[in-house]
């Protein structure tokens, strides 16, 4: 049997859209309590950094504490959330220092908990921009 399932409910998008931006100015501001409400908090939540791996809430949280900070000139851009049905969302996202190319990418899954919306999965990456190849645009 066939479910179908909603793609892009507009209170969906507007929910974890909302989520995302608290999570990202919590990021910048380096507000690790914040962060660490952020991610789902179960050892199934899985983050793979640039040059880490993070398995369980407990692992996310003291990783957070310790590493770099991402910067203050920190801004997204072709940022993509794509949700199916009401409670599972993907943001995809392209982030860099202001006014300069993309250097790093991100994607996170978000899934709706007893608690709200959480990440269940993240993995952020570095981009080798002389190297990269870009097909398609993000939509709008």
């Amino acid at each position: 049997m066939t479910v179908a399932v909603q793609i892009d409910q507009e209170q969906v998008i507007a929910e974890v859209a909302s989520a995302f931006q608290a999570y990202e100015d919590a990021l910048i501001a380096e507000r690790h309590d914040d962060l660490d409400v952020w991610f789902w908090n179960d050892p199934r939540v899985v983050r793979f950094g640039i040059a880490e791996f993070q398995y369980g809430h407990e692992a996310i949280a003291a990783w957070r504490r310790r590493s770099p900070h991402v910067g203050r000139d920190r801004t997204l851009h072709n940022t993509v959330i794509t949700a199916f049905g009401p409670d599972h969302a993907i943001v995809a996202t392209e982030f860099g220092p202001t006014d300069a190319v993309p250097t790093g990418r991100q994607s996170q899954l978000w899934a709706r908990t007893d608690d709200g919306w959480r990440i269940v999965h993240a993995h952020v990456s570095i981009v080798d921009v002389a190297r990269a190849e870009r097909s398609g645009s993000p939509p709008a």
